[in-house]
């Protein structure tokens, strides 16, 4: 019995795996069957049923008995507009990216790590929009995308190896970095230039230039980028856009001093329960 409490609380208890079905019906991008959910899912049915049915008494999903589909639930869009208003930078920095997206006049992305990811919390797109894989909302790696080593490159050096041991590595492209020990030499060239290059790293086509958005005691924040593609420009045109790009990330940290996206908690086990 013991054994198995540790396990649920590694794994992240009820919670967590509630959670993590939440997160299988929003990776699907559409409502999914209970059948699809439990094709893709590690527990057993009835146990996926039983996290199933909480979260629609608790308006975290929705279900379409018509179509007998699960979707995500009204609740969590009055959740999402909260964590947006509280914890992101896009509302202090909204009026920014918009200026500096009529001035390069290419798109313009704002974003913030997420454990060892990419969140992108806002986005604006040129006057002729490129099809891309990132949108306000979405998650992205981080050693493959601008944003993603912009702020890499200045955490702190025990942050820095937490992120680094959640990359997955793997080669979406031929210039794809695929290794921690070629990142790292990137992270470090990043450091020195103040800004860092998407060059086709993770959608073939797609390039940007990306610079961190730090206090003035260098605390991390987030990024900022300006994001094209080859058959549009190339980086050196795009490299062009960095005074403007770090102005805009200077003018966002200004507003942000006192301002800190939440951090994650670590896990603890309870005694005595």
């Amino acid at each position: 019995m013991a054994a198995s409490k540790r396990d649920d609380t590694a794994e992240g208890g009820t919670v967590g795996k509630a959670l993590g079905v939440l997160d299988q019906v929003a990776a699907a991008g559409r409502p999914v069957k209970f059948s699809e959910l439990l094709d893709a899912s590690p527990y057993p049915k009835a146990t996926l049923y039983r996290f199933v049915q909480t979260l629609l008494g608790q308006g975290m999903l929705a279900y379409d008995s018509e179509r007998q589909t699960y979707s995500l639930g009204i609740r969590l869009v009055r959740l999402a507009h909260a964590a947006w208003a509280q914890s992101s930078l896009a509302p202090i920095a909204r009026p920014h990216v918009d200026a500096l997206a009529a001035a390069a006049g290419e798109t313009v992305h704002l974003a913030q790590l997420d454990g060892g990811q990419v969140l992108y919390v806002d986005k604006r797109n040129a006057a002729q929009p490129i099809e891309m894989y990132s949108s306000a909302g979405k998650v992205g790696p981080a050693y493959c995308t601008g944003v993603g080593k912009a702020m890499m490159a200045f955490l702190p050096d025990d942050e820095l190896g937490a992120v680094l041991a959640r990359q997955s590595y793997h080669r979406f492209t031929a210039t794809t970095l695929s290794s921690e020990a070629e990142l790292r030499a990137e992270l470090k060239d990043i450091r020195a230039r103040g800004y860092s290059f998407d060059r086709q790293e993770h959608e073939p086509g797609i390039i940007c230039v990306a610079a961190p958005i730090l206090t003035s005691s260098g605390r991390m924040l987030g990024a900022l980028s300006v994001t094209s593609s080859t058959g549009r420009t190339d980086l050196g045109a795009l490299e062009e856009l960095v005074p403007d790009i770090k102005a805009t990330a200077t003018a966002i940290a200004r507003e942000a001093q006192t301002w800190r996206f939440p951090e994650e908690t670590k896990s603890f086990e309870m005694t005595g329960v």
